[in-house]
């Protein structure tokens, strides 16, 4: 491990190294979570699933990804976030990779659904906020915005790729390629991941030598249940999550989920319409990114305010959108991609406001749980509307609504009672979480 210590004593501070790798893990579980989006079709050509089938498997990837967020951040404290993120890595490799030997539509529910949603549950928006806050204290908005991106950046490099394997090998050989991508992420995760900066003989970016250090030796069960109770006992949490439950119905849950099948449906090739995606996934990396550093700077709630605002009025106008085709899901991949997931750096921020820097691990791993069990709801919901009525623009235009309820929701963060956080300036805000 010499080359490791090299890179401690350089110039660099380690723990853009850490955030590098955790980029990767992330992007690399992105592609994997994206995979389903274009199998759909696929697998109701291969095997006579309904859509509503299929869409009831990712469903419980999704919600089990979200639920298990929080226990896995107490994890992370208890054992330690490199071996988390092997074992879940390997899980996931396993799962995908069984996918390719399955005959019935309940081994897809357990082997897509189950297993490989409790391995990527560790590599969850969790993940970045335990990096970001373990590891920076200074610059957090901006990490956290960056990990983030990860997401889009991973839809990106995989989704247009995997279409095409898919039409060109079959589905079987997009699945093993998502695996070995998974193994790949493993030797990576154990040579340069490290658990706490005190591991390497440092303190956090930018931390003083008195900062006191974020760490926890409680059972991980019962601390993320411990904060659960507390976020029960606080409107502020209902706000956050209540808000976070409708981005996970308006983005992976329906668009990450059905977009691709959507505008087959309206004679876009898989190909193309994969391709639509991952543009949105680009101008996602810039609006995420951007969103991280205004975290920094100005009041989050009106941040928030108007991401789900202007993400309402994109998906009213979706259904439009596919029918005029090529200019009109151009229009809409700019204007939905640039706000895809921009509300995770305020919301992390006001997390870690509200319960402090030391509790926003698992904190947010509860209101992380509350947007994927709205992304699972909108993904088995879309796919039973879609079934039911032969069209998705019901489904679309409910979760438009729905933003828009939750840009309103917003706002009332912080104002809940007599203890809430203090909102700072921007001249000051960079220097606090």
């Amino acid at each position: 491990m010499r080359g490791i210590e090299r890179i401690v004593r350089g110039r660099l501070h380690y723990g853009w190294i850490v955030a590098g790798v955790t980029f990767l893990t992330l992007l690399a579980s992105a592609g994997i979570r994206a995979t389903p989006g274009i199998l759909i079709i696929p697998l109701e050509r291969e095997f006579g699933w309904t859509r509503a089938t299929v869409s009831f498997a990712v469903s419980i990837n999704i919600l089990l990804y979200g639920l298990f967020g929080p226990f896995a951040a107490a994890l992370m404290d208890r054992v330690g976030v490199r071996r988390v993120m092997m074992a879940s890595l390997g899980l996931v490799a396993a799962g995908v990779g069984l996918t390719t030997v399955m005959r019935a539509s309940w081994q897809l529910v357990l082997l897509w659904g189950v297993v490989v949603g409790l391995g990527t549950g560790t590599m969850a928006l969790v993940l970045g906020a335990y990096i970001a806050n373990r590891w920076f204290a200074e610059r957090r908005g901006i990490v956290m915005g960056l990990l983030t991106a990860s997401t889009a950046t991973g839809q990106l490099l995989f989704l247009p790729f995997l279409a095409s394997l898919v039409v060109t090998s079959g589905w079987r050989s997009a699945v093993l390629v998502v695996a070995g991508v998974a193994l790949l992420m493993v030797p990576l995760v154990y040579i340069f991941m490290r658990n706490d900066p005190s591991d390497v003989g440092l303190r956090p970016v930018g931390a003083t030598a008195d900062a006191a250090p974020v760490s926890s030796g409680a059972n991980p069960a019962a601390a993320a249940l411990a904060a659960l109770r507390e976020g029960f006992r606080s409107r502020d949490f209902w706000l956050l999550a209540g808000s976070f439950f409708i981005c996970g119905a308006s983005t992976n849950g329906l668009i990450g989920t059905h977009l691709i099948p959507a505008s087959m449906e309206h004679g876009i090739p898989e190909v193309t319409a994969a391709g639509l995606l991952a543009a949105m996934g680009v101008f996602d990396l810039i609006g995420t990114t951007v969103s991280g550093w205004l975290s920094d700077r100005w009041d989050n709630r009106y941040l928030l305010c108007w991401y789900y605002g202007l993400r309402g009025l994109s998906l009213l106008f979706l259904p439009y959108a596919l029918g005029t085709q090529f200019l009109g899901l151009a229009a809409f991949a700019v204007f939905y991609g640039l706000d895809w997931v921009a509300t995770v750096p305020p919301t992390v921020r006001l997390t870690a406001d509200i319960f402090g820097r030391q509790r926003v691990g698992v904190m947010f791993g509860w209101i992380s749980a509350s947007h994927q069990l709205g992304a699972a709801t909108a993904a088995f919901g879309a796919g039973a509307v879609r079934s039911w009525m032969g069209s998705y623009q019901v489904a679309f235009m409910t979760s438009g609504l729905l933003c828009l309820i939750a840009s309103g929701l917003v706002i009332r963060i912080g104002q809940a009672s007599r203890g809430g956080f203090r909102r700072a300036r921007p001249a000051e805000a960079g220097a606090s979480v």
